[in-house]
């Protein structure tokens, strides 16, 4: 898995063209925008601060052979907010329901982006919060471009369908 983001070849695009010249640089420029990356993709701010910390460890102990650091610390982030989900899904499937627990308050973006599958969830906030395209973001989901347009169909199809309720 590691190989595979270290062969990240992003488009870079007029928002992401200036490249981090060392590590504080890279953290400076960009621990905001992959923490609300992160927060879009797992839902929760303390995740996403986690998740995005533990993507810059990683980065940095292979900062020397990576060509992209910007690209592998976006496809590190968007890795461990997908293992994170995975992980989730398992804890709650094994664990009883808690029928006293009374749950978190919820943002109504947050709530419309968590009826989507993660591929769905993934494709959507790729390309209409970090601006790639779909070249990227096919790259980044281990798919084809075409399958991508399809995932961006369907899922804002079925965004619509939660904000008209």
């Amino acid at each position: 898995m590691v190989a595979e983001l270290v062969n990240v070849e992003p488009v870079e695009d007029a928002a992401h063209a200036r490249v981090a010249v060392t590590f504080d640089d890279l953290f400076a420029e960009r621990y905001e925008p992959m923490v609300r990356l992160a927060t879009l993709l797992v839902g929760s701010d303390a995740v996403a601060e986690e998740l995005v910390q533990d993507a810059f460890v990683r980065v940095h102990h292979k900062w020397a052979t990576v060509e992209h650091p910007s690209a592998y610390l976006r496809t590190a982030v968007v890795n461990a907010c997908k293992n994170d989900r995975r992980r989730a899904r398992l804890e709650r499937a094994h664990t009883a329901s808690d029928t006293d627990s009374v749950a978190p308050p919820q943002e109504p973006l947050l709530d419309a982006l968590a009826t989507l599958n993660q591929r769905q969830r993934i494709a959507i906030v790729l390309r209409y919060y970090e601006d790639l395209p779909e070249a990227d973001i096919a790259h980044a989901l281990g798919c084809r471009p075409g399958t991508v347009k399809s995932l961006l169909h369907r899922g804002l199809a079925q965004l619509r369908e939660v904000i008209e309720q």
